[in-house]
This record gives structure tokens, C-alpha cells and sequence, in this order.
């Protein structure tokens, strides 16, 4: 019985896709997605070179753009924000004026005390104002 060629490079492709799921390295992925792609050139009548280009320039592409990325994932670190660091940015709602001195504000449906960055500045009760950070207990606006 003779296989055609397609069919075996989906078997490299599943041979490729078992180590990656044993192992976590992402490279053998990128290889596999070549193989799939060596797959596709095969079945719409690509010789065996034309097969192994585009193997290879479909694997090598993947692994120069998907891999750094992939590593800057990896040494970054998802970017959420938790307890008061993700108050800062946000808008909150003056509810006692608010200057140097103190007041409140309304930040995420609590009220906080509040003091304003700019000492010579102050706002009055119903403004929206911008949270820079927190100082312990107390928001900064602006």
C-alpha cells in the first residue's frame, strides 16, 4: 500500500505534537505547524522540494517570530493589577471637598480620604477626579 505524502507529514506533524505537549517547548509546535504546512503543499500537488521549503521556511518563520515574543511573555509576567494598584488610574467621585488638607472621595463604590497632589489646588463635592496613588489609607487626586 502506498501512503501518500501528505499523509506523512501529518504524522510528523503529530510526531512533532507529541513532545510538545510532554515537554512544553514550544519549538516542537512551530515545527509541527511546518509539517502541517508541508502537509497542505503536498496535497495540492507540491513536489518533495517545494515541500521541504515550505516546511522549512514555515518553521523557521514561526520560531524567529513566535519564540521571542514567547520568551517576553514568559519573563514578564501577566500584568494585572491587584489590591491598591488598581486603584490608581481609575476616576472617582468627590463626595466632601478635597484639597491639601483631606476630604473624601467615592473610589469603587468605597469611600477613601483623599488629599490633592497639587496643595494650591481643591476640589468641591459631585467632581470627577483622577486617583494618582495611595498613600496608606488615603487617595491622592488630581
Amino acid at each position: 500500500m502506498d501512503i501518500d505524502a501528505w499523509v506523512w507529514w501529518l504524522i510528523g506533524a503529530a510526531a512533532l505534537g507529541i513532545p510538545l505537549v510532554l515537554t512544553a517547548m514550544p519549538e516542537l509546535g512551530m515545527l509541527s505547524v511546518g509539517a502541517v504546512a508541508g502537509a497542505v503543499t503536498a496535497g495540492l500537488g507540491g513536489d518533495t522540494v517545494l515541500q521541504v521549503v515550505v516546511f522549512a521556511a514555515v518553521s523557521v518563520a514561526l520560531i524567529a517570530v513566535v519564540r521571542p515574543f514567547a520568551a517576553r511573555q514568559r519573563t514578564q509576567g501577566p500584568k494585572l493589577a491587584t489590591g491598591v494598584d488598581a486603584l490608581k488610574g481609575r476616576t472617582a467621585v468627590v463626595v466632601e471637598r478635597v484639597d491639601a488638607s483631606g476630604g473624601r472621595i467615592k473610589l469603587a463604590g468605597e469611600i477613601w480620604s483623599a488629599r490633592a497632589l497639587d496643595t494650591e489646588q481643591s476640589y468641591e463635592t459631585g467632581r470627577e477626579v483622577d486617583v494618582v496613588e495611595i498613600d496608606g489609607a488615603t487617595a491622592v487626586v488630581m
